[in-house]
């Protein structure tokens, strides 16, 4: 079974990228390279790079390691290799659980905000066992409670009051529905590795003002698409909600909220 890949498609990518990444990925992505650097590899692989928040922080932070960079969905790859003109940079489609790469042959193993999709969970983790070196590391970003993220948090209850019969669940049950620790940290163990060090970090998520915080959630993700599929023109009527939700995060400089996540090393 591969990850889930359908609704990451159209102008998702691209709003994905310049709306979504700086809400929320971005800061994980240079606490990530941050924690990579101090590891100092010399071939690291990304999987569910998506559109680069994470390669482009790696690069930035180990420009002299080999980064092979991930992902399932051609589309969100495109707009990742469009950012990034480097020989140590190359690209790769790929399934992070069947991964098209020879066992022991990186140092490091990053994914950040993509596990959450794998439907075998297990599996994707001992894809990324197997391609590493005896003594690697595996880093993964994993999204805490959604109730720890009042961003999303009110988005998703915003759309549960509109549609109270049948919610779209898209945040809830897709990138917040892994946040349980001790299941983490049992498919890791399931996955054959030892030593799993899991750690709550959380940090300021934060733009302009409630309108472009709504634009990033509505247009940025598969929400809007899950809407109009439903209904066309139902993501038109729910932004003016959402955007109204999300003021009570707005203060004098824009957004500024909190938001969590697990930071999870496994070393091999």
């Amino acid at each position: 079974m591969k990850e889930q890949e359908v609704r990451f498609t159209g102008s998702v990518p691209a709003s994905y990228d310049r709306l979504m990444v700086p809400l929320i990925f971005r800061p994980y992505a240079e606490e990530l390279a941050r924690r990579a650097r101090a590891l100092r590899p010399g071939r690291i692989l990304e999987t569910a790079a998506g559109t680069g928040a994470v390669t482009r922080a790696l690069h930035e932070a180990l420009p002299d390691a080999e980064i092979v960079a991930t992902d399932l969905n051609q589309p969100m790859l495109d707009v990742n290799t469009a950012h990034i003109r480097s020989e140590r940079v190359r690209f790769v489609e790929a399934d992070a659980q069947q991964l098209p790469f020879d066992d022991e042959s990186f140092d490091l193993v990053v994914c950040q905000f993509g596990s959450m999709f794998f439907p075998d969970k297990v599996r994707g983790h001992s894809e990324a066992r197997r391609v590493l070196v005896d003594g690697g590391r595996y880093l993964l970003a994993i999204w805490d409670a959604i109730e720890r993220n009042p961003l999303t948090a009110v988005t998703q209850q915003t759309l549960v009051d509109l549609f109270p019969d049948n919610p779209p669940l898209f945040m809830r049950e897709g990138p917040f529905g892994y946040s349980d620790t001790a299941r983490i940290e049992q498919d890791l163990h399931d996955a054959g590795f030892d030593t799993v060090e899991i750690e709550t970090v959380e940090l300021r998520s934060r733009c302009p003002s409630a309108h472009d915080a709504a634009t990033a959630l509505c247009y940025g993700t598969p929400m809007g698409t899950e809407l109009d599929e439903r209904e066309p023109g139902s993501l038109e009527r729910v932004f003016p909600m959402v955007e109204q939700a999300l003021r009570q995060f707005e203060g004098p400089g824009g957004i500024d909220a909190p938001m969590s996540a697990h930071l999870v090393t496994v070393t091999k």
